[in-house]
């Protein structure tokens, strides 16, 4: 009789897969036993919270707009492109995933400020004022979050490899073509997954916000700054805000990436 192979998880990982979980579930249910649930609906449906959860959800979606736009393209450049200093052009759009969100404030800042190279020109050339307005809340967020569906779309790309690709160019297809009727479709699951983290980290986005465009309500105070600004005047309020900011954010990548992961394995 011939033994079935196993492939389950090996026991050594069951312990440090727990801890991992634990790290992150524990301080979630620390959120939940600090808030008053009896309150709760009154905390999170004042004028100030639906007016900052709203701002946050279209803002959100509308940089994750501009990561599509701007971050898939780029993605497919780099990883279908043939030219020099291609590493260092990976490099430099990741760079958002390690530098802290305010210095991406401080940068975008520093080049649509005023003062800066670029925000000079806007002002003189167009009268546009960006900072501390709701379009910087969503330049912002864009910067902190393309580079999420970036890593996602490239990495899917490399590795369906270009085999399907050179067999529809060696039949006379366009490059346009080509990217259209094959390399959309094979990008089509990690770009799904790709566009939820990228909503995902926006909606969180905090430090690179609040340094851009500042905490105005109604126009740049978005849910995370609402917490910010609550939690030095009311305490109650922070907490009630948060735990709406966590079950937002798990509803989103609970309803949203199971669909695109099962459409990979397709």
């Amino acid at each position: 009789m011939t033994r079935r192979a196993s492939t389950g998880v090996p026991g050594l990982l069951w312990l440090p897969a727990v801890l991992g979980l634990a790290l992150v579930v524990l301080p979630v249910v620390g959120l939940i036993a600090r808030t008053d649930l009896a309150d709760f609906p009154a905390l999170i449906t004042s004028p100030s919270a639906v007016s900052a959860l709203w701002l946050s959800l279209r803002t959100a979606i509308a940089s994750t707009v501009l990561c599509l736009l701007l971050g898939g393209p780029l993605a497919v450049v780099l990883a279908r492109g043939r030219f020099r200093g291609v590493r260092l052009a990976r490099a430099i759009v990741l760079l958002p995933l390690v530098l802290p969100p305010v210095v991406g404030g401080l940068a975008l800042l520093y080049l649509l400020g005023r003062n800066g190279f670029a925000g000079r020109y806007l002002d003189t050339a167009f009268g546009w004022r960006i900072p501390y307005s709701t379009a910087a809340v969503v330049i912002a967020q864009t910067f902190v979050a393309m580079p999420f569906l970036v890593v996602a779309l490239e990495g899917a790309l490399r590795s369906a490899g270009e085999r399907y690709e050179a067999m529809a160019a060696t039949l006379g297809a366009s490059p346009w073509t080509v990217f259209r009727r094959v390399t959309v479709p094979l990008a089509l699951p990690a770009l799904g997954s790709g566009l939820v983290l990228c909503f995902a980290r926006a909606l969180g986005e905090f430090g690179a916000t609040i340094t851009f465009a500042g905490s105005l309500e109604g126009v740049t105070r978005t849910l995370p700054l609402e917490v910010y600004t609550l939690g030095e005047s009311d305490v109650d309020g922070a907490v009630a805000l948060s735990l709406l900011l966590v079950i937002v954010a798990v509803v989103v990548i609970a309803v949203a990436r199971p669909h695109a992961v099962e459409r990979s394995r397709w």
